[in-house]
């Protein structure tokens, strides 16, 4: 199973905002649901990621006007992202490895097109793994195999 097999549920996670948006109005995204948003540049291409951890980190050292920085000021710029021909399973490796509970599905231009989160992949592998078990079940039982 591959990245691209869910990327339609990618797409329904995915929040983007530009790096000169103010975090105030970010952290008004991240209020009403969404885990993460993704920053880019003025031509869509992924600069960072931004989730309610960061928000607070720079609030807690906030004064005055640094309220209204932009987004970029609080993003984290190295992101892990994944790719739609990547194998879920070494996504999912990933995601348990560095502890994420959302993963950027980029394209070969780095642009965002999707969210992965965790509850999706998993639940997606273990779909998966259910269906394999019933294939082997019916082959040992000889089921359609004549």
């Amino acid at each position: 199973m591959f990245v691209r097999n869910i990327l339609g549920l990618a797409r329904k996670h995915l929040v983007t905002e530009i790096e000169s948006t103010k975090l105030i109005d970010v952290a008004s995204l991240l209020t009403s649901g969404s885990g993460s948003v993704l920053v880019t540049d003025t031509n869509n291409v992924l600069q960072g990621v931004v989730t309610k951890t960061d928000i607070v980190r720079q609030i807690s050292v906030c004064e005055g006007a640094t309220c209204l920085c932009p987004v970029a000021t609080a993003m984290t710029r190295d992101v892990t992202v994944c790719r739609s021909e990547d194998a879920l399973k070494d996504v999912s490796r990933v995601m348990k490895e560095r502890q994420l509970k959302n993963i950027p599905v980029v394209d070969e231009n780095n642009r965002p097109v999707g969210v992965l989160t965790a509850s999706a992949v998993l639940r997606t592998l273990l779909g998966d793994a259910e269906f394999e078990e019933a294939q082997l079940i019916n082959y040992v039982k000889g089921v359609g195999y004549r």
